[in-house]
């Protein structure tokens, strides 16, 4: 993938598969020590230990509709190829935590790419599923972004408390969403 939020959006979509009500996407860039730290932890179904030993394996998949699930596995590699790693801790019923690294200024390691387009694709993509009559499960965000000392946090519970109802998907609020992101964001890369 040319970059890294598409990853991001691609793992967070297995987590809401996954049946997760809370899922927590952190991302540090740390410039003194050129790391990049991306960490998404949800408390979906989480797997068991057969499968936990397969995850990275491009050749095991839980979906029906396809025989290969590249989704950790080319993050995975993408991290290794820049002088980092991933670790998958997942137990069954208690949900899944991905940790990945790479080096900050490593020539190979993709952008991470618009993080306001993925958080906005998954917010409406979550509330769709949720909407669903037979499916009353709403999906929360909590999204935290550091960029050495300086950090933004986004949790979409504290969003909704303040619409009093209102969907989060409805158009407006998506719109004040996106706008909000993109300016805390540039400010966070700024300093």
């Amino acid at each position: 993938m040319k970059e890294l939020s598409l990853h991001i959006l691609d793992i967070v979509q297995n987590s809401i598969k996954a049946e997760a009500t809370l899922i927590e996407i952190i991302i540090i860039e740390d410039l003194k020590k050129d790391l990049l730290t991306i960490e998404i932890t949800d408390n979906g179904k989480g797997m068991n230990k057969d499968l936990l030993k397969k995850a990275t394996d491009p050749f095991v998949t839980t979906r029906v509709t396809r025989r290969v699930g590249l989704g950790l596995s080319l993050l995975k590699a993408t991290a290794q190829q820049c002088e980092g790693n991933m670790l998958v801790e997942s137990e069954e019923g208690m949900g899944t935590k991905i940790h990945t690294t790479f080096q900050h200024s490593h020539i190979d390691r993709a952008p991470l790419g618009s993080m306001v387009d993925t958080l906005i694709t998954l917010l409406i993509e979550s509330e769709e599923e949720s909407g669903e009559v037979k499916n009353e499960r709403t999906v929360d965000y909590i999204y935290k972004h550091q960029v050495n000392d300086q950090s933004f946090i986004f949790d979409t519970r504290e969003v909704k408390k303040i619409l009093e109802g209102t969907p989060i998907n409805d158009l407006a609020v998506l719109e004040w969403i996106k706008d909000y992101l993109k300016e805390n964001l540039e400010r966070l890369v700024k300093s």
